[in-house]
């Protein structure tokens, strides 16, 4: 038995080592959209990704959000004023990103646009405070999503949700954890 744990173990770290040494062929030439760029995980991650040489969409809820991110990123980095609510938004980010991308399509999309208020104990909220969560933080990004699919799939790319702990353990109430809940449960087929 511990032969097989040894065995088991060898196996897993070889393999770890493996991926961990894949590396991406032309980075500088790859394009990621991602929403929810004003601040926390999107800003970060665009600014990240950025200095890395890729070439960051960044949709940003507000002008000055958008403003500061481009102050501190190179000019690889563009933004775009986006309301994930709206579909018309939506649909004129995606004619945006095609004009960016041009015959190359999007590499990644990075679904990061969310809010987590009005959280409290279910009975204090009604259900248009459930409503407003779970339309931004699932069915918006359903929309993104579909919107940019076509372009993901040119480029042979990925769509990366951005999830929490909280859809799988709710530790309070409000729309939260059941919309982080569905992120998980959505497949990209």
């Amino acid at each position: 038995m511990w032969l097989y744990l040894a065995i088991s173990l060898a196996l897993f770290f070889l393999i770890r080592w493996y991926l961990e040494r894949q590396t991406v062929e032309n980075l500088r030439e790859k394009y990621v959209f991602i929403t929810g760029c004003d601040s926390g995980f999107g800003n970060q991650l665009a600014r990240q990704l950025d200095l890395q040489g890729m070439r960051v969409l960044a949709g940003c809820f507000t002008q000055k959000g958008a403003e500061e991110l481009e102050r501190l990123a190179s000019d690889r980095l563009k933004t775009f004023i986006l309301d994930v609510t709206s579909t018309e938004s939506v649909a004129a980010a995606t004619e945006w990103v095609k004009g960016c991308v041009g015959n190359k399509g999007l590499w990644g999309l990075v679904n990061n646009a969310g809010i987590v208020l009005p959280a409290a104990p279910n009975e204090w909220l009604t259900k248009n405070d459930f409503v407003k969560v779970l339309d931004v933080n699932l069915l918006d990004l359903i929309d993104v999503t579909l919107h940019m699919l076509p372009l993901v799939k040119k480029a042979k790319g990925r769509v990366v949700n951005m999830a929490s702990i909280l859809g799988r353990l709710a530790s309070y109430g409000g729309g939260y954890s059941p919309s982080k809940y569905g992120v998980e449960a959505f497949l990209i087929a």
